[in-house]
C-alpha cells in the first residue's frame, strides 16, 4: 500500500488508505476473511472478459454474500439480517419452527432438550465510531476534525 502505483490507483478510485494500526499482522481480519471467501468461491472466474463483466460479477457476488449466504459465525444469519436488526426475529421464528417439528416428529431429534439456536456474537469494531457524548466531551483524548 505504499508503492506509488497502488497509492495512485487507490486515489483514482477514491479509496482512503488506512494505516490505523501499522505493523500489526492482522490489521483487518474481517476484510482478509472476506477476500479469502471471494477468492475460493466456486463461482469466482479465472479471468473476466471485461471490466463490465468483472463489475457485474462483483455486484452479484456481494449481493448474494450479504443477503443469501448464511454465516455460522453470526448464528446462521445473513449479514444483512444482522445489520438491519432482523436476526433476533429470525431466531424466534426458527425456534418456533423447530419446536413444532419436534412436537410432530420427536423421533427425529436425538436429545430430549430443545434444539439449539445459534446465538449472535456481540458487536465487534475495528475503528469504533465516536458516540455523540464522546464527540461533545472535552475530557476525552480525541481530536475531532471540523
Amino acid at each position: 500500500m505504499t508503492s506509488k502505483t497502488v497509492a495512485a490507483l487507490l486515489a483514482d478510485l477514491e479509496v482512503t488508505r488506512s494505516h490505523s494500526r501499522p505493523r500489526v499482522s492482522n490489521d483487518n481480519p474481517f476484510s482478509e476473511d472476506w477476500f479469502k471467501t471471494l477468492k475460493y468461491a466456486p463461482v469466482f472466474p479465472e479471468r473476466s472478459g471485461s471490466i463490465g463483466a468483472a463489475r457485474a460479477f462483483m455486484a452479484d457476488f456481494i449481493d448474494g454474500y450479504n443477503h443469501n449466504h448464511r454465516h455460522t459465525g453470526i448464528g446462521l444469519n445473513t449479514p444483512a439480517d444482522v445489520h438491519y436488526g432482523l436476526a433476533v426475529a429470525t431466531a424466534k421464528d426458527r425456534s418456533a419452527v423447530l419446536a413444532t417439528a419436534r412436537a410432530a416428529n420427536p423421533h427425529r431429534f436425538s436429545t430430549n432438550s430443545d434444539p439449539k439456536i445459534l446465538t449472535l456474537p456481540g458487536t465487534t469494531w475495528i475503528n469504533k465510531p465516536l458516540t455523540t457524548t464522546e464527540m461533545q466531551d472535552p475530557s476525552t483524548d480525541v481530536t475531532l476534525a471540523a
